[in-house]
């Protein structure tokens, strides 16, 4: 199996933010295209790798965080689903001997810091886990036959620097 695999994400987010004093809850839906990949040698056959390859994800979450004049700290959490596809191929000639692909579904938590730099605007930086679990993945061959099924254990880690503008009245955090 991978591991260990790395790459670069972009996207955006739209939410929904109310403080209450310091206090900040919210919604928010997020989409990333991304460039996740790594690969291992086989286990089982040392002329043979596997490679795995997150190609977007999206997270959908509950945030509730603490707002000290212009900054805020937040946790988050809710659902994540992943766009992922699998490849075995040979190690000396690069010629794929079969794949799979998939989109997940899962739990994500994470937390965050932000700050308020300019009225509506903000940057900050996250750190999300996304749990997916165990899945059996029907692979084909080149010509699109049935060739194995591969039971794939899936988890990421993101971490994230992100650019907001906040579309309304008010200046701070979320006011």
């Amino acid at each position: 199996g991978c591991s260990g695999g790395g790459g670069a994400a972009v996207g955006g987010q739209v939410g929904y933010r109310y403080q209450m004093a310091n206090w900040v809850f919210g919604v928010e839906a997020q989409g990333d295209w991304a460039n996740f990949k790594g690969t291992n040698r086989n286990l089982i056959l040392p002329n043979v790798s596997d490679r795995s390859r997150t190609n977007g994800f999206g997270l959908f979450t509950g945030q509730v965080g603490y707002a000290f004049d212009n900054i805020l700290g937040y946790i988050k959490g809710g659902a994540a689903v992943v766009g992922d596809r699998y490849d075995t191929f040979t190690t000396n000639t690069n010629v794929m001997l079969d794949r799979a692909n998939t989109t997940r579904w899962g739990g994500t938590i994470g937390a965050g810091l932000e700050y308020g730099f300019a009225p509506n605007w903000s940057v900050g930086v996250e750190y999300d886990h996304i749990f997916l679990g165990n899945k059996n993945l029907n692979f084909v061959n080149a010509a699109g036959a049935p060739a194995m099924t591969h039971r794939i254990k899936q988890d990421v880690d993101i971490g994230l620097v992100r650019l907001n503008y906040k579309f309304g009245p008010g200046f701070g955090m979320m006011r």
